[in-house]
């Protein structure tokens, strides 16, 4: 059985017994209309065609600035740190204590893999950067990631070295000591 666009916007009864349109049918609606960049959205200004389309049209605007909206530095700075355990420590080898990440698992790939994940380890030192450290910080950050690509690239012997390494770590630790050296604001 499909459902057509008609089923999905059909009339249904809610809890309370009373029927309603779908999920932007209006009156029955709670809590006033955000939009993606956080603000309050009179209805008046929502064109009706807009809401009988449903979801037939769907796109992104992300203007200028930050696709990932506008974060706060503790958010970003948890971003990336988050980033950082999941290509380095995310995972525990069974029975050992030895931790991994996707940065190993991805640079089984030969060559794509080690590009891939140093493009990402190089966009946390671009994140540092944005968050005002300073050259000599992003310098080391940098030479980490060198590191790790670099060695990274000989088969097998280059991952063991990746999981051992941990780059993202590294640099997270670096621009958190840097961080709480920094006077609050």
């Amino acid at each position: 059985m499909t459902m057509s666009d008609d089923d999905i916007l059909a009339p249904r009864k809610s809890r309370s017994g009373e029927r309603s349109r779908g999920p932007f049918s209006g009156p029955q609606a709670r809590g006033p209309i955000i939009d993606q960049d956080g603000q309050e959205v009179r209805p008046e200004a929502i064109r009706p065609e807009t809401l009988e389309q449903g979801f037939r049209e769907f796109r992104f605007e992300f203007g200028q600035g930050n696709p990932f909206g506008n974060l706060t530095r503790e958010q970003r700075i948890a971003r990336i740190e988050a980033i950082a355990k999941l290509l380095d420590v995310a995972f525990v080898v069974p029975g050992t204590n030895i931790r991994y990440g996707i940065d190993g698992l991805i640079g089984l790939i030969p060559v794509v893999g080690d590009i891939i994940t140093t493009a990402i380890s190089l966009w946390l030192v671009r994140e540092a950067r944005g968050l005002g450290a300073p050259w000599y910080i992003t310098a080391r950050m940098l030479g980490n990631v060198a590191v790790d690509g670099v060695v990274g690239i000989v088969p097998f012997a280059g991952d063991a070295f990746d999981v051992m390494f941990r780059a993202n770590m590294r640099n997270v630790r670096l621009l958190r000591r840097w961080l709480d050296k920094q006077p609050r604001m």
